[in-house]
């Protein structure tokens, strides 16, 4: 297993379809256009591939904020369901804490759904603390 960044030149399509395990509102095409766009912004995308199969995808960004300095903020992290406790989630986190050396970021953050029970236990076996609350307003305009 090993862990590349998409370039490029990368086919979005097969990354795709292991996002769409964890962002199911998206069809195949919709989603490859959400990530284009989003790569315009600064979004990459880190995966896992071994023997042309991907067994993990974690999409991301790098930014500098008052409260954090510079970080890297996992924005989209899955394994392909077919790949899950195999190691690869360990792999991507460990990659990204050698990233966030190398890219000189202060902080790794990430977000994570409160009835995800089982990722929390990942997530706090693989170092992260429980900083903070999110909160938030959706649907904005349709009160």
């Amino acid at each position: 297993m090993q862990v590349y960044l998409a370039d490029a030149n990368t086919d979005l399509s097969a990354i795709a379809e292991v996002l769409l395990q964890l962002r199911t509102q998206y069809t195949a095409k919709s989603i490859v256009a959400q990530i284009k766009k989003q790569q315009a912004q600064g979004y990459q995308l880190a995966y896992v591939q071994k023997d042309q199969q991907i067994l993990g995808v974690a999409g991301f960004i790098v930014g500098e904020k008052l409260a954090w300095g510079k970080y890297l903020y996992i924005d989209d992290l899955v394994t392909n369901q077919n790949y899950r406790s195999t190691g690869v989630g360990t792999l991507l986190i460990n990659w990204f804490k050698n990233y966030c050396q190398q890219m000189g970021c202060e902080q790794l953050h990430l977000d994570s759904g409160i009835q995800k029970f089982a990722a929390h236990r990942f997530y706090l076996t693989n170092r992260f603390n429980i900083a903070s609350h999110h909160f938030s307003i959706t649907n904005i305009g349709q009160d």
